[in-house]
């Protein structure tokens, strides 16, 4: 390779050694407000930040036939790795290159014994050496079943999730006495997850009374419409002709009416996992009216999803009920689970009550499971990174359907990196073997799917008639796939993410 191309890159890596310096005092300014054990982690989170507002693929082919690539992988470590670059480049032209002796920086071996630091805090291991955590969603049976519970462990089960939106004290106790018992009887030590609910934004009770049946789900077409109500009234299907022509369209309550305020003309909306999908054609002060775009499905059923990505809703991430249930979680949980987090000032909110019920040992994990918890990642890590232990849990369902599913694999992968720069433990949830897990038989796709989880701290399962298959088969794939990769490499294009979060850090500083 020609000099000039050399020097041109000495240059380009020079801007960005500079934009970084130039951040530095926010970076200090940011992390001070920090646990003292995020710190040093929060300065490189900023780093990488203002590295991703930067686009770089121009300069990485040329990077690469000098044998310099690592800037490619420089998530958990950036300051290091960029000085480390400019010294090689240097050292091609004959010169030498000396970092600032006063920026505190991490090497690659120290970023990757952070992230196993706090992954063995959040998850409680005992020792030193890290791997792929499994967690599984507890079915009913584990009340009463303590077998199951310990066949899931020897399978390779080390997290157990409870779902506090479904069941109940009575239900949830049993199933900690019998993880309590399993530990106790086999020296095992299985954490318990529990899951706060959030709001409930799903469909209502649809009861259709039909020829002495009452039927719970209404039939959808395309080019219908659909009116949704928060008045408390039965839901009513639609009336066609003869023809089959809509003359009367059908009226669905929701379960939080106020989404009906948040709501606006044009918005999109999604019902059941984006399997149907409408937009907001006209409102009232009681309804909206939704226009069927796509209906993967021919009926919407009671208690069915609701996904809005471009409304702005007031909902508390913390309702009345996760408050009521944090002493709950607070006794016997070793990790809370944080739904529907939209920004810093939700973390805040749990963090409150998490101080007054004087819990500093118990982890907590952020939910990125809507589009605006995903444009307010960086935030929201900044603002978790005041509590030792914090995990972040990619909720694949609902983010794809939030984000669109085209986009989700992109949008997977930038959750993973910033989370990666910022030494935070990620749980890569929903659908994880889930064919298996249903029906005892893996599709080579999901098989695909687990080898990939392995960039994760914890893989979460759902629960199904053959979870025990499920477990001892991801256990294997990722047995198998630590052996072989550790995290990946990527283009590094500039991120938006990146650009806005510096921008809003700057606002607040000033």
């Amino acid at each position: 390779m020609n000099n000039t191309i050399i020097d041109q890159l000495d240059k380009e890596v020079v801007r960005i050694y500079n934009a970084i310096i130039d951040h530095e005092k926010l970076a200090n300014e940011t992390a001070r407000k920090l646990h003292p054990s995020h710190r040093l982690s929060a300065k490189n989170l900023l780093r990488y930040l203002v590295l991703r507002s930067i686009d770089l693929r121009h300069i990485h082919d040329d990077l690469s036939d000098l044998g310099i690539s690592s800037m490619r992988t420089a998530e958990g470590y950036v300051y290091k790795n960029v000085s480390n670059v400019l010294k090689l480049l240097r050292s091609l032209q004959g010169h030498s290159w000396q970092e600032d002796p006063e920026i505190e920086a991490i090497g690659y071996r120290q970023s990757k014994l952070l992230l196993q630091k706090n992954a063995v805090k959040l998850f409680n291991r005992s020792g030193e050496h890290h791997d792929t955590e499994i967690m599984v969603t507890l079915p009913d049976e584990t009340a009463s079943d303590y077998q199951l519970i310990k066949s899931l462990a020897e399978a390779g089960m080390e997290i157990a999730r409870i779902n506090l939106s479904r069941g109940d004290n009575a239900l949830w106790e049993k199933m900690i006495e019998n993880i309590r018992i399993v530990n106790e009887s086999t020296g095992r030590d299985i954490k318990i997850y529990m899951d706060l609910a959030g709001p409930k934004v799903r469909t209502g009770i649809i009861e259709i009374k039909d020829k002495k049946k009452v039927k719970d789900a209404i039939p959808v077409r395309e080019g219908d419409h659909l009116i949704l109500t928060k008045k408390k009234k039965k839901s009513r299907p639609p009336k066609y002709d003869k023809k089959g022509t809509l003359k009367r369209p059908a009226i669905v309550t929701v379960q939080l009416p106020q989404i009906i305020d948040d709501l606006a003309s044009g918005d999109p909306i999604y019902f059941d996992d984006g399997t149907i999908r409408g937009e907001v054609v006209s409102k009232s002060a009681d309804t909206v009216t939704i226009k069927i775009i796509k209906a993967h499905k021919a009926k919407l059923g009671s208690a069915k999803g609701i996904n809005l990505p471009e409304t702005k809703l007031k909902l508390p991430a913390l309702t009345k009920q996760d408050v009521k249930m944090l002493p709950f979680v607070a006794k016997h949980a070793d990790i809370v689970g944080y739904s529907f987090v939209r920004n810093p000032e939700d973390v805040k909110k749990l963090y409150r009550h998490l101080d007054h019920l004087d819990v500093p040992n118990l982890g907590v994990v952020l939910k990125i499971e809507n589009r605006e918890s995903f444009e307010n990642l960086p935030l929201i890590l900044l603002e978790g990174m005041k509590r030792e232990k914090l995990g972040v849990m990619v909720a694949r369902g609902d983010l794809a359907v939030e984000i669109g599913f085209e986009r989700i694999s992109e949008v997977q992968n930038q959750i993973l990196w910033l989370c990666e720069a910022a030494h935070v433990p990620v749980i890569w949830a929903t659908q994880v073997l889930d064919h298996l897990a249903k029906t005892g038989i893996a599709t080579r796709a999901e098989i695909s799917d687990a080898a990939i989880s392995a960039q994760a701290e914890c893989v979460m399962l759902n629960k199904g008639p053959y979870i025990l298959e499920a477990v001892a088969t991801l256990k294997n794939v990722l047995t198998k796939m630590e052996a072989h990769t550790s995290k990946k490499k990527s283009t590094l294009r500039m991120l938006r993410v990146a650009t806005y979060t510096l921008e809003c850090l700057k606002k607040s500083a000033d």
